[in-house]
């Protein structure tokens, strides 16, 4: 048994509102992000780095991929250590509110292993794996992350089939034909969007599913229709500041918010 001393502080240690501290960082999310202009130093320029895993043999599915990638960037943002008080929160904040960015690159072996290592999270879809890393300037990239290779690797497109009608859909643009890696990057942007925009109690809910959407392909005909739900207020879009592959102002991910 434990003394009257011990049993006296353990009663006197103050209780976490969970709760309380999730909307305070969805409240953050939901303010948007950009606003400010990209620094005079080229090397203080912002940005997210995530890390691909694609290994030689047995490479993962690429809508897996992309769903992983676009669950750890948004759980990056509404981590507990990205908000008031968190030890991510100063560098979190130096990215989101100035001009967005994310430089997607792929690993696999002994450099993926390396990689879990720098703080970030990790989602895994399927067999699937994607890390998402705490911002930070592009001259100040850990050596384990920035030695990794930004292009050179794709997936073939796959037929995953309906999606989850609890989970959202982020429908890529696929008239624009992006490589893996650029589209990683924009489902990345389409989460974090919906996550915003979602009410804080549908957030929270999303949380708790640990993030899980789908990413499917949109053609010509199907990409007009979601169009016309992000005109209504029904989907959030991400338009591409067009810096690599596509150009400004490009439409290149719609989310869709869960059916259920």
């Amino acid at each position: 048994m434990g003394s009257g001393l011990e049993t006296e502080e353990q009663a006197e240690a103050p209780v976490r509102d969970e709760a309380a501290e999730f909307a305070a960082r969805h409240a953050e999310l939901a303010q948007g992000y950009g606003g400010g202009g990209d620094p005079d130093d080229p090397a203080m320029v912002q940005a997210m780095q995530m890390v691909l895993h694609i290994p030689k043999a047995d490479p993962p599915a690429r809508s897996a991929l992309l769903e992983a990638a676009a669950a750890a960037a948004v759980a990056v943002c509404l981590d507990p250590r990205s908000g008031p008080g968190g030890e991510w929160e100063p560098r979190y904040l130096a990215w989101k509110r100035s001009r967005i960015r994310k430089v997607a690159r792929r690993a696999r072996g002994a450099q993926w292993v390396a990689a879990g290592d720098v703080d970030g999270v990790t989602v895994e879809v399927d067999g699937a794996q994607a890390r998402a890393f705490v911002p930070g300037p592009v001259g100040e990239i850990d050596q384990r992350i920035r030695k990794l290779q930004i292009g050179g690797t794709d997936l073939d497109h796959d037929e995953p089939g309906p999606a989850d009608p609890a989970s959202p859909v982020l429908w890529v643009n696929a008239a624009l034909e992006m490589s893996v890696g650029k589209a990683a990057a924009q489902v990345g942007h389409a989460s974090m969007l919906l996550a915003g925009a979602l009410p804080v109690a549908a957030a929270a809910a999303w949380a708790e599913r640990e993030f899980r959407c789908a990413v499917r392909d949109a053609g010509e005909q199907q990409w007009a229709g979601l169009v016309a739900e992000v005109a209504a207020g029904r989907a959030v879009a991400v338009r591409d500041a067009g810096f690599t592959e596509v150009a400004p102002g490009s439409m290149t991910v719609i989310a869709v918010p869960p059916r259920q």
